[in-house]
């Protein structure tokens, strides 16, 4: 199992529109994030100091092919069509790397 942490800015305009959309995730789009061996999926919102609206997600991922697993549910019909209703209220962040939607965070602290 491998964890993971990201960020993403949020449009200050669209954090309601974001957090009412996650309030009734589709069932379909749950559905995915399992079958592609994505445990513990947790998104946080908070207002930092600069005056900006970001989004932190953790996941653990359970599976053994990650790209693999990232592949299929990019190509899932059912979360595009919700990314699609996401992806307008996120603003990704300028020094991200270039494949990324989401910057990836570094982990430096964990306790089980």
């Amino acid at each position: 199992m491998k964890r993971y942490g990201s960020v993403i800015e949020v449009r200050e305009e669209k954090v309601k529109e974001y957090k009412k959309l996650h309030a009734a995730v589709w069932p379909d789009v749950l559905k995915m994030i399992t079958e592609c061996n994505i445990r513990n999926y947790s998104i946080y919102l908070h207002k930092l100091d600069d005056g900006k609206y970001y989004l932190f997600s953790y996941f653990e991922y359970a599976g053994d092919d990650f790209d693999g697993d990232m592949g299929k549910m990019a190509a899932d019909p059912t979360t595009q069509k919700w990314w699609d209703l996401c992806k307008p209220c996120q603003k990704p962040l300028e020094n991200r790397a270039e494949s990324e939607w989401w910057a990836n965070m570094e982990e430096v602290f964990h306790h089980d």
